[in-house]
């Protein structure tokens, strides 16, 4: 067995792409190993700014020996009066074999010519030649560039190439025009505390090797040096350093062998929203905030900075840092100082110049728009009076921050400034945190707002950046969504979920849709600008039940409905006019799969569902008087059957208002007995029946119980567990 080590040396990466190169590594290599008959121990994969590495561990040192069996032609055109063609003959060559190794076989397609073929395995060495190149320029990413006045593209240019099987270097060379790097077992230190090339004498000491010339080359060890490091540097000032997991996984690729540096910073500036100061700090700087304690939002004149220098210059570094920050947060405390000077309303003609989008007018005109949805949506949740006015006053200076000049330094604080702005002009505390939250959730993990009013806002926003965008034809596709539709929509869903609004989305959208296309000179055509709507939250509410909620396929199928069928738009319309009641429902589902309640039923519906499809019983009706004509009955299984129904129709109605779903499990596992004497047992009927009356009526028996079943699921999309 052996050990193999590719190190690509470049200049320093964007740290984005040293995180992303990796993971693609991660998945793409182990495959091509495998796709090659090789079987590693294990794969490690490492990478700083200036190199991205993988060691590979327990090698064989050549392929297995293996047998491979090749279909060829037809036998027909094979093989004329027994005698091999030139088809045969063509075969046979290309696989290395004679004509007499080929065999006939008949397969479904008919018979054809096959060949068992003996493969030697092919040395280890000679096969990771071939895939090393593939590995390096099969690499994705943004901004790649080339180098030189070669054809080379990488994001930066790469300047040596350790290629080690075990002791042995794997020669390989990269040609970039007039350039050439070709491999060797010299690596490179340090910049600074190891400015000179490393010598790896085998693969297996690659790390030892990188440690002593001051290179942490594993990403992990790195950051949790980076963790410790900075809680350490914070705790000697007497805080606690605030590390976001985005800074720290950015943090960690940019430094090969880190250090903690504190920094200070004059203590007039902390009179600064503590938002403006940590935001300098992390998104400009790449420092980490200090806090006074690890439970508290205040901060300390202090941060935490990771230098990948010489750890004896840390009071230069540190003086250095201080500077750079003293002078953005002396900008921050300009800028903020110079917004307060006037109320946020004052903003808001401000908000004409700044287009929203080309063909959907300015920000000021979406702000009018975000009132209107916020007053729908208000009518629909029949919110207070109060409410009301706190929902008016929040959408109309929801945008109004956008003009300020801290939120045009820093784009990141728009709500955040609105909310601090709000509050200094003399709005009320709900107006302000309305203003802030309706930009929540910001991103996939973030909080989702706790007022109604924000909410309110919030959802209105989206809805009209959906609506506007659709009506242009600009829909997300593939992976492409610039406009953030996806999340917008999630966020629509996901706040009504979490605060329990009873919103009639589908009212809302009909309402928006109209209004939009009348306003405009020319109109779209709102019925499929609905349409478009409708079938994009349909997908986000299905994506959401399965994904977020942990809802199985089958059971969101159940609740929602199946895409193919458009002859039954039942479930897809409930979920839209009630998607408190769908997650409900699918939730309920899960549960009774889980603790077997789901199988009581299961077998009685399904059965009733699958016959009654023969018949011609809407899936609306329920009451067994209008449709069932008793004087038909046959058996009294039929006339057990019908009573049970007609007992049935109460506790349906009471379930589905009420939304007391185990009330109606509970009454078709009662009702399971009868339906099983009507199919099984000496009082069983034949459905089928030559006598069209009789079949209909017993078909409608079985329509009227699957109609049932149908105000919790559709029983026929639910897998039998």
């Amino acid at each position: 067995m052996v050990t193999f080590l590719l190190e690509v040396g470049t200049e320093e990466l964007p740290a984005s792409f040293v995180s992303e190169a990796l993971e693609q590594w991660r998945s793409r290599i182990p495959t091509s190993l495998s796709e090659a008959f090789l079987t590693p121990d294990a794969v490690e994969f490492y990478g700083t700014p200036r190199r991205l590495a993988v060691l590979i561990e327990g090698l064989p040192d050549r392929q297995p020996d293996r047998e491979e069996e090749v279909k060829g032609p037809p036998a027909q055109s094979a093989f004329k009066n027994g005698k091999p063609t030139k088809a045969a003959e063509g075969f046979a060559r290309s696989r290395g074999v004679d004509v007499a190794d080929l065999e006939i076989r008949s397969t479904d397609k008919g018979d054809f010519v096959f060949v068992q073929q003996k493969i030697p395995g092919r040395p280890t060495a000679e096969i990771l030649t071939e895939l090393i190149p593939e590995w390096i320029f099969k690499l994705e990413g943004k901004r790649f560039m080339r180098w030189g006045d070669g054809d080379l593209r990488f994001p930066r240019p790469i300047r040596w190439l350790v290629t080690l099987l075990d002791d042995t270097v794997l020669p390989i060379t990269l040609e970039n025009g007039s350039e050439r790097c070709t491999s060797d077992r010299l690596s490179q230190g340090h910049r600074v505390l190891h400015p000179r090339p490393i010598r790896v004498p085998k693969a297996p000491d690659y790390l030892a090797c990188l440690r002593a010339a001051s290179i942490e080359v594993d990403p992990e060890r790195r950051k949790t040096q980076i963790q410790a490091q900075a809680q350490e540097a914070a705790k000697s000032v007497g805080g606690y350093a605030s590390i976001s997991p985005e800074l720290l996984e950015e943090v960690t690729q940019l430094v090969e062998f880190p250090t903690a540096v504190v920094g200070k910073f004059d203590s007039k500036f902390l009179e600064l929203p503590a938002e403006v100061i940590i935001t300098e700090m992390e998104s400009h700087q790449r420092y980490f905030p200090v806090l006074k304690a690890e439970d508290s939002l205040e901060l300390l004149p202090y941060f935490v900075t990771i230098s990948n220098g010489d750890p004896q210059k840390s009071d230069i570094i540190a003086a250095g840092n201080g500077r750079v920050i003293r002078a953005r947060l002396s900008d921050g405390k300009y800028f903020y100082d110079a917004d307060r000077k006037h109320p946020l309303e004052s903003f808001l003609p401000r908000l004409e110049k700044v287009t929203f989008q080309e063909d959907l007018g300015s920000v000021r005109q979406k702000v009018d728009r975000i009132l209107q949805i916020a007053n729908l949506i208000a009518d629909q949740l029949q919110v207070s009076k109060g409410d009301r006015a706190t929902i008016q006053r929040a959408a109309l200076l929801c945008k109004a921050d956008l003009v300020t000049q801290m939120v045009g330094e820093f784009p990141e604080l728009q709500g955040i400034m609105g909310q601090n702005y709000a509050l200094s002009s003399g709005e009320s505390p709900e107006v302000a945190t309305a203003v802030f939250e309706h930009y929540l959730p910001r991103g996939a993990s973030d909080q989702l707002p706790q007022t109604l009013a924000g909410q309110v806002v919030g959802m209105a926003d989206r809805i009209d950046t959906l609506v506007g965008i659709f009506s242009l034809g600009m829909s997300p596709t593939g992976s492409s969504d610039p406009f953030a539709l996806r999340r917008a929509a999630n966020a629509v869903v996901n706040v009504t979920w979490a605060a329990d609004l009873p919103l009639n989305l589908d009212q809302l959208l009909q309402h928006v849709v109209n209004e939009f296309a009348s306003a405009r000179s020319k109109p779209s055509q709102p019925a499929t600008l609905q349409t478009q709507l409708q079938e994009f939250f349909l997908q986000r509410i299905r994506t959401l039940l399965q994904d977020d909620q942990g809802i199985d396929y089958d059971l969101v199928n159940a609740v929602m409905g199946d895409d193919s069928n458009e002859k039954d738009p039942e479930y897809a319309e409930r979920a839209l006019q009630d998607m408190l009641d769908v997650r409900d429902r699918a939730r309920f589902l899960q549960t009774i799969r889980q603790n077997g309640g789901l199988a009581t039923i299961y077998e009685t519906v399904n059965r009733a569902s699958r016959l009654a499809a023969q018949g011609d019983l809407n899936l609306i009706e329920r009451n067994p008087k209008t449709v069932i004509k008793p004087k038909l009955f046959q058996q009294p299984s039929e006339q057990a059957f019908y009573d049970a129904l007609v007992k049935l129709v109460p506790q349906t109605e009471a379930a589905q208002s009420q939304r007391d779903y185990q009330t109606l499990v509970n009454a078709l596992a009662a009702i399971a007995p009868v339906v099983s004497r009507f199919f099984d047992g000496s009082e069983s009927v034949l459905v089928m029946d030559n006598n069209l009356d009789i079949r209909r009526n017993r078909l409608n028996l079985l329509g009227l119980l699957r109609n049932h079943a149908r105000v919790l699921a559709d029983f026929g999309a639910i897998v039998k567990s």
